[in-house]
């Protein structure tokens, strides 16, 4: 199989890309490329994260279950190792594990696939430093890093909709039709920006067949 350039090229810099302004952060990324590998820790190191690299999948394995990052970088084309299946062992062990794909692969399949395991993103090498400073920022203000208590209550719960919707394959328009809830309701919910009330968490729960005291569980109430 012929390697494209683009998976094996370091993304290009931006021109005076905005530093980092966010919480600091423990970032791993597996990648079989040196290189790349290498430009990661240079970027990340310096918007103030601490960073770890490998390029096997054992050795991800071995850094997670000595202390687990808040974000993963992975990789889904490293030479003999699938990421799908380092994807699927990552959910396993760790299923609240915040994960963005990057790949110089992209593919609807690959990107429906992954997103059904509960990716936060998904990003095409090569990507800009401004695009990796933003999907992390998402993750960061989706995940409640950093936030209080009430901010992670409701990214959790937003999360944990979105994720058994998804493996419905429902849109927001499915959900709003047999939960009674708006769509934009629906929409700002998902999203981490409002609390759902009793009443309308309890609709969207019946209607995806889901036990809303699950999800207040994972959220750690």
């Amino acid at each position: 199989m012929t390697t494209d350039p683009a998976e094996c090229r370091p993304p290009k810099p931006d021109p005076l890309p905005a530093r980092w302004d966010g919480p600091a952060l423990s970032i791993l990324a597996l990648d079989d490329d040196a290189d790349f590998r290498e430009y990661i820790r240079t970027i990340l190191e310096s918007d103030g994260h601490s960073v770890s690299t490998y390029a096997t999948p054992d050795e991800c394995y071995a850094a997670c279950h000595e202390a687990l990052p808040d974000i993963v970088l992975l990789d889904m084309n490293m030479g003999p190792y699938s990421g799908q299946d380092v994807l699927i062992e990552l959910r396993r062990r760790w299923p609240r594990l915040c994960i963005i794909i990057v790949t110089g692969y992209p593919s609807f399949d690959t990107m429906r696939q992954t997103f059904r395991q509960d990716v936060f993103d998904y990003l095409t090498k090569p990507f800009s430093i401004a695009d990796l400073r933003r999907s992390i920022r998402q993750a960061v203000d989706a995940g409640g890093m950093g936030q209080s208590p009430q901010d992670r209550l409701r990214a959790e719960l937003g999360r944990q909709i979105r994720l058994a919707r998804t493996r419905k394959d429902w849109t927001l328009k499915d959900l709003s039709e047999s939960a009674g809830v708006s769509v934009s309701q629906l929409s700002s919910i998902e999203r981490g920006a409002h609390l759902p009330s009793l009443e309308s968490l309890v609709l969207i729960a019946q209607a995806l067949n889901e036990r809303p005291s699950r999800w207040l569980m994972s959220a750690g109430l």
